[in-house]
């Protein structure tokens, strides 16, 4: 279990609060170093004592010889450079190892959010995505953990603690026995996900975007449990490593005779005990401890991760959030600063009085400067804008040699500045083509169409024109700016564009067809109503209801009149080609040359109303066309009318 000090160093006071910590034995580097300490002492004091009282004059010469080659040569090994920068490695790498171990508890938050229904089926489906998520990373741990190896040796463990069914056991163990190369870690999140995808097809997720997030965060935690397994797969290059350890121990080998006290030694002190030479292997084994230590942290040491702990919480959380707490949470009440929208400050304690913060300020905050200080350097410089200007935003810049001003006409001639592309130029561009657009089009109509201008109130000379004023973005909230002290009135569509411009009348063509049926129902209407003829004469958004659009009617009415002419003579056409098969060849060429001749007997004519009536199933143009079919019968012939119908 990793070992903490963090509420023993809160507070730094007197001589330090590291002191304190060298007094630990669990987790500290005594623990790690005194078995290599113990046997270097022991290497040592065996040299000393050898040259002291073993070997003889011409040994001793030696043993001096090799002392100080060794004591010159040591230095060349760079210990300091090599050593620091693997134990950076390491450090960094243990750390991305802790970041990147998957927890259960962002899905849980999703799955009990997003996942509804009370009842029995809801609840087995949000308790079993989070015990597949669950098994999921205990499965990665115990493959890169030598505890929960031991915890869980087999699958039946796993089917004991809870987290597996006998029915999926039975599938991982086909699935190992046909792929046993591969570990099967990820098997339980396809589950998670398929059973995700059934609670959308049933109803239970409401949309599709709740889908893709839990399925997301459950590639997401797959690729979490797949990063540390590839952590513990691929280590730091073993040629590093052992360049380090051969490097810390060859140094050491060497220290242990360039170290020695000899008889011509300038200080008589390391004949009792070697200090400095302690102190160095202390330091420099220590930190290649603390490399060993922290280069698997999943493994027995004192400050590894605490793997078997993460394995029971995150059961008990996942079915904590998605079972005992879904949708679940306190009685919306008012809080206590309601009224005061916030609190000016928090009250303290008579323990937390000492320690009330003021407010931070900024480091420019205690600087003053002199009233000198404030004036402007050089002339000063006026920016306006130029009202005159219509094709952009124009700035007169003041000088000492007066105001020069900007227009179209002497843009080029002036110290004047455009913004080209700024919004606004842009925008009063777009308003001034559509002003005169709308001046255009309606001063065309202003003859022909009724003036609407009394529906909606005239304009003041005074009022509000677009290009004259800046157009903002405004929020839909309440801005700061809408609570001056002045309630200005937001612009509207008619403040703004004005009325709407009178649309074009719509002429109704008059029917000279019906005028003799007119005629003779006009006893129908009362004394005071004007006749349908009258009426057709009225176009609606005219301002007068005369006959001068009678003209425009006529030629209507001819158009109309000729296309029914000419659906006759086809009509009368077919008729008569189609009865050149019963009389014979001549007379249906007869009949045909009087059809197209326009001098049709009765017979074509009866076949030909008859004809008209089933093709134009009673339609009005029909109509008109077998009137005025009887008119020409009637004259042509000496028959009776009767005889006609």
């Amino acid at each position: 279990m990793t070992v903490t000090y963090t509420a023993e160093v809160a507070t730094c006071r007197g001589l330090g609060c590291f002191l304190k910590l060298l007094r630990r034995w669990r987790g500290s580097i005594y623990k790690l170093v005194w078995l290599d300490l113990l046997l270097f002492l022991i290497l040592y004091y065996s040299l000393n004592l050898m040259y002291r009282f073993i070997l003889n004059e011409n040994q001793k010469v030696i043993f001096e010889n090799v002392v100080q080659y060794c004591k010159n040569y040591s230095d060349l090994i760079p210990l300091s450079f090599v050593l620091g920068f693997y134990v950076s490695i390491v450090m960094t790498r243990w750390w991305n190892q802790y970041t990147t171990i998957p927890f259960p508890d962002p899905l849980a938050v999703f799955v009990s959010a997003t996942i509804h229904g009370n009842d029995e089926r809801g609840r087995v489906m949000r308790r079993t995505i989070m015990r597949y998520v669950c098994l999921c990373v205990t499965m990665m741990f115990t493959m890169i953990s030598p505890r929960v190896k031991k915890r869980f040796p087999t699958l039946d463990h796993f089917v004991e603690a809870g987290l597996l069914q006998q029915s999926e056991k039975h599938i991982i163990a086909d699935l190992n026995q046909k792929f046993p190369k591969y570990s099967k870690h990820w098997l339980p999140i396809v589950w998670a996900s398929s059973i995700i995808t059934r609670a959308r097809k049933e109803g239970r997720i409401r949309d599709d975007f709740a889908v893709k997030t839990m399925i997301d965060e459950l590639n997401k935690f797959r690729g979490q449990c797949g990063l540390l397994l590839n952590f513990d797969t691929i280590s730091i290059p073993l040629v590093y490593t052992q360049t380090v350890t051969l490097a810390v121990y060859s140094y050491f080998l060497t220290t242990l005779m360039g170290h020695q006290w000899v008889e011509h030694s300038e200080y008589k002190f390391d004949l009792y005990f070697p200090v400095f030479t302690l102190l160095q292997f202390f330091f420099y084994m220590g930190w290649l401890k603390v490399a060993e230590s922290l280069i698997n942290p999943f493994g027995d040491d004192d400050d590894d991760f605490e793997i078997n702990w993460m394995i029971d919480r995150n059961l008990q959380v996942s079915y904590l959030i998605v079972d005992d707490m879904h949708h679940e949470h306190p009685e919306l009440v008012r809080d206590q600063y309601w009224d005061e929208v916030f609190p000016p400050d928090l009250p303290h304690t008579l323990a937390s009085e000492p320690f009330k913060e003021q407010h931070p300020l900024p480091s420019t905050a205690n600087i003053a400067c002199s009233p000198t200080g404030h004036e402007i350097s050089g002339p000063p410089t006026s920016v306006k804008i130029d009202d005159d200007m219509q094709s952009g935003i124009m700035f007169s810049v003041k000088t000492d040699g007066g105001m020069k001003r900007g227009g179209n006409s002497q843009a080029s001639n002036l110290d004047s500045i455009q913004r080209v592309a700024s919004v606004t130029s842009m925008i009063k561009k777009f308003f001034n083509r559509e002003d005169s657009r709308m001046d255009s089009r309606t001063g065309s109509r202003r003859g022909s169409t009724v003036e609407l201008n009394n529906l909606v109130p005239p304009k003041t000379p005074t009022a509000m024109k677009i290009t004259d004023q800046i157009i903002e973005e405004l929020d839909e909230q309440q801005t700061l700016t809408s609570m001056r002290e002045a309630q200005e009135q937001k612009p509207s569509v008619f403040g703004i564009f004005g009325p709407p411009p009178p649309s074009q009348p719509v002429q109704v063509p008059t029917r000279s067809a019906f005028a003799s049926r007119q005629e003779s129902h006009t006893s129908a209407y009362s004394k005071g109503s004007a006749p349908l003829s009258e009426m057709d004469n009225i176009s609606i958004g005219s301002e007068t209801i005369d006959g001068s659009d009678v003209e425009d009617c006529d030629e209507f009415n001819k158009l109309k009149k000729r296309r029914l002419d000419e659906r006759k003579s086809r009509l009368v056409l077919n008729l008569a080609r189609s009865m050149s098969n019963n009389p014979g060849e001549g007379e249906g060429e007869l009949l045909m040359g009087k059809a197209l001749s326009g001098q049709s007997p009765p017979i074509i004519s009866r076949m030909d109303s008859r004809l008209a009536r089933s093709l134009s199933g009673g339609q009005c143009h029909m109509d008109i066309l077998l009137d005025e079919e009887r008119r020409k019968s009637q004259d042509s012939t000496d028959e009776p009318r009767n005889d006609q119908l």
